[in-house]
């Protein structure tokens, strides 16, 4: 396990590597000026802005500006906003508590909710995996955005039942602090629920249908102990599989749900960040969404370790 750890720190450095080259490029590429942007309509005169851009270093090519900021940042200083001049680590700090409690939220609610739907029709049969495979098709094509906006509009604007905006931490208050996640993550569950659903279903259909499960039976075994103690444990793998997917994919609805229920979050600053051209920021939000990724795959990583002694072996 030990090796696997180290193998999967060291693709993580080259990733975070080509991660923030990408993002570098493609915001160096987008139209529009963050000079224009600072001094505003009235002062942005093409003599100012060149000016501007010279005493920010954004008049250099964009290759060097990258391995200028990578030689500051594989010192721990990830520059500053070239808005506000703060910090970029002290920024993106104080909002990532908002978006781990989001991610982490929406994760275990899928978990659970997905699993239970999976192994319930996978006992059922009949029609149970008509209505899973319906769903999960149904549910891949609504993006998380969309869903967001209606649940706004009903549960906020309709029914006035929960807040349409807004974050309390779970340190200030925990109860007022689920409250505000509620419909964040109802927005962002409906994906990873299908998807885990569909998973957990073939998985328990096909370890149901193996022998030892009809000797456990034969042998006197109760049906809820065949079913809890050795089926679901054997399906848990790819199912563990499909919960590293599901989180994966809320690295990036969870941009647009952050900045549409207005959470202080990693998300909804990036947003802003990429309106107003400001690629320190930018650049230190996606790392900081990739090194959350990184380490939540290490995890199931190491969970499918546990769960599957071959690959540990090999491991």
């Amino acid at each position: 396990m030990l090796r696997l750890v180290l193998n999967r720190l060291l693709w993580s450095v080259v990733l975070l590597l080509v991660v923030s080259a990408i993002v570098f490029v493609l915001v160096s590429l987008t139209p529009g000026s963050v000079a224009a942007e600072i001094l505003g309509p009235t002062a942005a005169t093409p003599e100012n802005v060149a000016a501007l851009n010279a005493k920010l270093g954004l008049d250099k090519p964009f290759y060097v500006q990258y391995v200028t900021w990578l030689g500051h940042a594989v010192r721990g200083d990830l520059g500053t906003s070239l808005f506000t001049g703060q910090s970029v680590a002290d920024t993106l700090n104080g909002r990532i508590g908002a978006t781990v409690s989001l991610m982490a939220v929406t994760t275990l609610v899928v978990t659970i909710i997905g699993v239970l739907l999976g192994v319930v029709s996978a006992l059922r049969k009949g029609g149970g995996g008509a209505v899973i495979d319906v769903g999960s098709l149904l549910a891949y094509s609504l993006p998380d955005f969309w869903m967001a906006l209606v649940l706004v509009a009903t549960f906020s604007v309709g029914l006035g039942l929960l807040p349409s905006f807004g974050f309390t931490p779970f340190g200030d208050d925990p109860g007022q602090w689920a409250y505000f996640l509620v419909l964040p993550v109802a927005a962002l569950a409906l994906n990873g629920v299908a998807r885990i659903a569909k998973q957990a279903r073939a998985a328990m259909t096909a370890t149901l249908g193996r022998d030892y499960v009809r000797v456990l039976l034969a042998n006197g075994f109760t049906r809820r102990s065949v079913i809890f103690k050795h089926a679901l444990r054997n399906a848990a793998i790819p199912i563990t599989s499909a919960i590293g997917l599901a989180f994966t994919g809320l690295a990036s609805g969870t941009v647009l749900v952050e900045k549409i229920f207005a959470i202080p979050g990693i998300g909804s600053v990036a947003v802003q960040a990429t309106t107003q051209h400001d690629l320190p920021v930018v650049v230190g939000a996606a790392l900081y969404f990739t090194v959350i990724v990184v380490v939540v795959n290490l995890i199931v990583d190491l969970a499918y370790g546990w769960l599957n002694p071959r690959a540990r072996a090999f491991a």
